[in-house]
């Protein structure tokens, strides 16, 4: 697409559209919403970008590609169901820290999860449209 204004309207829309995602991770925390639904709002604003300016100007956003928040995303949620074991507890029970982080709450291996899931959504999903997009 060679529209001036999508272009602009992109390079403004980006940096929001992500920082709307981290606020739904975040929010899921005690709302509805969470991980995936913020890992698809990111991979929606990169999906944007590549069709507004390119795969390779998006390209640029990754150092080597989106799938490499794969790895570590699963293994943040993998180790987030595991942890509750080692309390004595089922795996997947929720585990809350007392610490208060300003804007998010108690921290626990459910936001923990999250995050994980957030990181997994949004590198598959991001790495599906740059390769789909590859002739642009």
């Amino acid at each position: 697409m060679h529209s001036l204004i999508f272009k602009t309207a992109s390079r403004i829309l980006l940096p929001v559209l992500l920082l709307f995602s981290l606020f739904i991770l975040f929010r899921g925390h005690h709302e509805p919403g969470g991980g995936f639904v913020g890992g698809l709002i990111a991979a929606m604003a990169f999906a944007m970008d590549v069709m507004a300016r390119g795969v390779k100007h998006t390209k640029k956003y990754f150092p080597k590609s989106p799938v490499m928040f794969l790895l570590p995303g699963l293994i943040i949620a993998l180790g987030s169901g595991i942890a509750p074991v080692f309390a004595g507890l089922p795996v997947f029970s929720g585990l809350w820290d007392h610490t208060t982080l300003p804007g998010i709450g108690h921290m626990s291996n459910i936001l923990m999860f999250d995050i994980g899931v957030y990181l997994v959504v949004m590198g598959v999903t991001t790495s599906i449209v740059l390769n789909l997009n590859q002739t642009n």
